[in-house]
């Protein structure tokens, strides 16, 4: 609980790896997940660094695999899950890995060429034999047709041509093929206009879809045959049937010749579909050997390639033959660094440690809070606002009970929250199995990483539904009404009366109802004048508790970081501020409901009234004295709202003025500090042993000395050259004012002064007043943006009612035998749709972002900062989690 009430303790590291040991160690931090390292090559070009050749072969690995990966589903091969979790191969497997793949690849080609030129083939020997086939039946069958044509072409010849000698006879010349069936009508019209309609066109459809040799899509064709007379008219024709792509094919003139040739096709197309389906087994085979192992070779290549890349942000020291490595890493554990370190020295063989040092920097470190399933889903939902700073108090531990609690005010319905309950209930029980499924619908993967905050928005909505009395609009009648109306028959009779619960009359019990609201308000009348009273004041009473509860956070915040000007200037009169006006209210809210019982209830003084007559200091009361809104609800209470009035006001100046003005008196007492140290000490910088020098002037820190030790653990312990350094720091300066960056240079006052020097006093007094007009009026607009949880209420409510009287009561007072059990059967189907559609789905998301801005404006607002970055190590978690090679970007 200590790390998700406030972010891990973080711990910038240096690294000094050997070069041999490098990948194994990295390998190791990467399955760990617990270190973030730094890019310290930020400036230098990606292709320039050192470790770049490594990074392209195992991209050419991934276009492998890539190209594996998609002809195993072409196959429809499923790639199964194991859950393996395989361990980086160590560099020198990177060969094999290469050739295993490049051998696969290479058969995968030359297969899929061989079957693409098999099929082509196969394709036009199918086309040619269909020529045949439907030329030799239409030949049969319009035989006397083609001789009347030649007749009457010859008659008109000899009309036409006066060159021709009588004996002169026409020939007729045909071309026959395929063609898509998409493209031919304009085939037809393009052949028309272009031979002026001296052409003959017959065509006939293939029934059965031809495969596409390159894609494997069926393809529709037909066969066409064109009749035409000279060698203009044909080479017109071909040059047509070229530009629409339609294959030509050789048709003999005589029967016995085509019937000759068919044979001869069906026999070769018999060969070539046995060499096809030898073909297709050997494909299937390589695949199926493939299928076996490609997750394993994805996550093994994909682990090699984010090692070089983690490798390509470290420094190269060249006259150690060392990478020099700096990242972030929780302080819990540095101990598991170190192991891990020590398990990657031992598994590359080399015999010089690995040297973890911790760094001193001022760098803000990254934000790291450690979650499981169950705490991870509302740390999302706090994160969506902003990553909290480092070492902030953390709202998701709270709202693991106020966010699913607030949304139950809100969707207060004892059946609708059951069902809520049930279904997050299921998904939870089915974790594993739905988990398995790996979806890839993002509304669905939304609710189910959601599933533990859907289950309790459930459990509590159904809590706050008993409470309001309240199921699919209906109420429960378990203990009884307190309530004894009587009203006479007479007036029973009368049709759309209304029946109005009257407390002074009929309420006869002096105890409040077990639980929950009274059953018998479900028939009254004046039941949402009731229940608006009763929710309006619930609202507010829980907003007002939600903020000052976030103020109260907010005092851990400068007690964790030691700001006590915080907690005397913004914290203490902020608390003032708002217990003197709202907290003031909400105990006037409980007064009434203490002191005025049911005869009382009548001559009750208004809270609005008094209220507003608390900023206008009007305390006189005109009217009756005995039942007057106006009246004071106890003695003495003009002096109590007056001091409480003065109070709030007071807080005002003091959150304005105070802070900035002391923050410059502070600023100056530092600078006269400064500048005395600098008048009676010129040895006020740090000594160069501090500093630390540089190994070849590249910026990079030095290796330890010879007084340095290096622990069992792999850290450096300073030795006495070092403790002396630290000695003749002056007293003034802290040693967390000795800083190291990134380059390994240190600086102390130095760095003070920068600091000091960018005080700017104009810039924190408008912060401060834009905090103040912040607080003061968030208070009053947070107040009344509380009375949402009532408005929502009341909406869901009356919803939910009338979508049982206007569609399910329908069918219960039809009095209908028999067939009125199917009519309510069909009515209940359109209810049970509509409450899941409409009162589950919109307004559940409706209430859900409702409850998401009450946290993180009035809530979150009061204490809550996030302005951090989230910690982001390196980690092998991505490469397990991806279904294909598809899913990196």
């Amino acid at each position: 609980m200590g790390t998700i009430f406030r972010s891990e303790e973080m711990s910038l590291c240096q690294l000094f790896l050997q070069s041999e040991a490098a990948y194994a160690c990295v390998s190791e931090l990467g399955e760990l997940g617990l270190m973030q390292f730094k890019d310290l090559n930020h400036g230098v070009n990606a292709f320039q660094r050192k470790f770049v050749n490594e990074v392209r072969r195992c991209e050419e690995m991934e276009r492998k695999l890539r190209y594996i990966e998609k002809e195993i589903k072409k196959e429809k091969l499923k790639i199964p899950d194991y859950g393996e979790n395989p361990k980086a191969p160590a560099p020198k497997e990177m060969v094999d890995l290469e050739a295993t793949y490049e051998k696969i690849e290479g058969e995968l080609r030359e297969v899929n060429t061989n079957a693409e030129a098999l099929k082509r083939n196969f394709l036009e020997l199918t086309e040619l034999r269909e020529v045949l086939l439907k030329t030799q039946n239409f030949f049969s069958a319009h035989r006397h047709e083609m001789e009347n044509m030649v007749h009457d072409a010859q008659q008109a010849l000899h009309q036409d041509e006066v060159g021709l000698t009588p004996q002169q006879s026409v020939q007729l010349g045909f071309l026959a093929g395929c063609i898509r069936r998409e493209k031919l009508p304009a085939f037809e019209r393009m052949l028309w206009f272009a031979c002026r309609g001296n052409v003959f066109l017959r065509y006939e459809e293939i029934q059965q879809p031809m495969e596409d040799p390159v894609t494997g899509d069926p393809v529709f064709k037909s066969v066409f045959i064109i009749f035409f007379q000279g060698e203009q008219l044909k080479s017109r024709v071909k040059k047509i049937c070229e530009g629409f792509k339609a294959a030509l094919y050789p048709c003999p003139d005589s029967p016995q010749e085509r019937e000759e040739m068919l044979k001869g096709v069906s026999t070769r197309l018999e060969d070539l579909k046995m060499v096809l389906n030898q073909t297709q087994d050997h494909r299937h085979r390589v695949l199926v050997g493939a299928q076996k192992e490609i997750r394993t070779w994805i996550i093994k290549v994909e682990k090699i390639k984010a090692i070089y890349h983690t490798l390509n942000m470290f420094n190269f020291d060249v006259s150690h033959n060392s990478l020099i490595a700096e990242g972030w890493c929780p302080v819990r554990a540095l101990e598991d660094v170190q192991m891990a370190l020590k398990q990657g020295e031992k598994t590359s063989g080399s015999t010089i440690p690995t040297i973890i040092h911790p760094m001193r920097t001022r760098e803000t470190p990254p934000t790291y809070f450690r979650t499981n399933k169950f705490t991870k889903g509302f740390q999302n939902i706090v994160d969506a606002y902003g990553i909290a700073s480092y070492q902030e108090v953390n709202p998701a531990p709270y709202a693991i009970i106020t966010f699913p609690f607030l949304f139950a005010v809100m969707f207060g319905d004892a059946g609708h929250g059951f069902i809520m309950f049930l279904f997050g209930l299921w998904m939870i029980i089915s974790e594993k199995k739905l988990l398995a499924q790996k979806s890839d619908n993002e509304i669905w993967n939304t609710f189910f990483g959601g599933r533990y905050i859907i289950t309790l928005m459930g459990l509590f909505s159904t809590y706050t539904g008993v409470i309001y009395n309240d199921a699919f609009s209906k109420s429960f009648n378990i203990f009884g009404s307190a309530w004894h109306p009587h009203y006479p028959e007479s007036l029973l009779e009368v049709p759309d009366i209304e029946l109005t619960l009257d407390p002074a009359k009929f309420f006869r019990n002096n105890t409040p109802y077990p639980l929950g609201i009274d059953p018998i308000w479900q028939l009254s009348d004046n039941k949402i004048t009731f229940l608006n009273s009763f929710k309006m004041k619930t609202a507010v009473i829980l907003g007002i508790s939600q903020m000052l509860f976030g103020i109260i956070l907010g005092i851990f915040n400068h007690i964790h970081f030691r700001n006590v000007l915080n907690i005397l200037v913004e914290f203490i009169p902020e608390v003032i501020f708002l217990l003197s006006l709202f907290g003031y209210l909400v105990s006037l809210v409980y007064y009434k409901w203490v002191t005025f019982d049911v005869s009382k209830a009548g001559c009750a003084p208004a809270l609005l009234i008094q209220y507003i007559n608390m900023f206008m200091f009007s305390y006189k009361a005109k009217g009756d004295p005995n039942c007057n809104p106006q009246l004071p609800f106890y003695a003495g209470q003009q002096t109590i709202q007056t001091i409480l009035l003065v109070a709030a006001v007071a807080c005002v100046p003091v959150l304005l003025f105070i802070k900035p003005f002391v923050l410059r008196a502070q600023h100056n007492a530092k600078l006269r500090m400064r500048g005395r140290l600098a008048a009676h000490s010129t040895d006020a910088l740090i000594p160069n042993e501090v500093l630390g020098e540089t190994s070849a002037g590249n910026g990079v820190p030095r290796k330890p000395n010879a007084d340095s030790k290096v622990d069992g653990e792999g850290d450096i312990e300073l030795g006495p050259s070092t403790s002396q350094a630290e000695d003749s720091v002056p007293a003034s300066v802290s040693q967390k004012d000795i800083s190291v960056n990134s380059e390994g240079a240190t600086a102390s006052l130095a760095h003070d002064d920068k600091f000091e020097d960018d005080f700017e006093f104009g810039e924190i007094f408008i912060h401060q007043v834009i905090h103040t007009i912040e607080f003061c009026l968030g208070c009053i607009s947070h107040t009344a943006s509380y009375l949402r949880l009532w408005a929502l209420s009341l909406a869901h409510a009356q919803l939910s009612e009338v979508l049982w009287q206007m569609v399910f009561s329908l069918g219960l007072g039809m009095d209908i035998p028999w067939f009125g059990s199917v009519i309510i059967f069909v009515l209940w189907m359109f209810w049970a749709n509509l409450t899941i559609a409409v009162l589950l789905v919109m307004e559940g998301l409706s209430a859900f972002l409702h409850t998401l801005r009450l946290h993180w404006v009035e809530f979150q607002s009061k204490f809550y900062v996030g302005d951090g970055y989230s910690f982001n190590p390196f980690s092998f978690k991505f490469v397990l989690d991806i279904e294909s090679l598809e899913d990196i970007k």
